[in-house]
């Protein structure tokens, strides 16, 4: 499983870099990705329904949220 932490990187710039990656990705393939910006939660599950990707997990870690894609 691939991780991308993106801590400390504010909106749009967490969404664009989990696209850049998930596009780099083979289908099926997780990724992790680490992000404090409270927009993140919104952007990156709108970033797997449009997509195709595969948003499995988000989860609240404290001071940021932990995210866990398919790529599809």
């Amino acid at each position: 499983m691939a991780e991308l932490d993106l801590r400390g990187l504010r909106c749009p710039l967490p969404a664009l870099r989990t696209a850049r990656r998930l596009a780099t990705m083979a289908t099926g393939k997780r990724l992790t990705v680490l992000a404090d910006d409270p927009l993140a939660a919104i952007d990156i599950a709108h970033l797997c329904r449009e997509d195709g990707h595969q948003l499995v997990e988000s989860v609240e870690e404290g001071s940021f949220r932990r995210f866990v894609i398919v790529a599809g």
